[in-house]
């Protein structure tokens, strides 16, 4: 399967890159140290946030 490189947009394919879905090593590293760097945000929730917390049971026990 054939794709472009997320970073750079070279050609890259799943069959002959190991770092698929990227071209090369160093756009791997490039996208992680965005994530580490905060350029890229989840734009929603992973939780609701209204949702009640669950209570632990052994902490009633005391």
């Amino acid at each position: 399967m054939t794709w472009q490189c997320p970073i750079c947009k070279k050609p890259t394919d799943s069959e002959t890159h190991p770092d698929f879905p990227f071209c090369s090593e160093r756009c791997r590293l490039l996208d992680l140290g965005d994530w580490a760097a905060e350029r890229y945000v989840v734009s929603e929730p992973a939780i609701e946030e209204n949702a009640p917390e669950e209570s632990n049971p052994d902490e009633s026990k005391h």
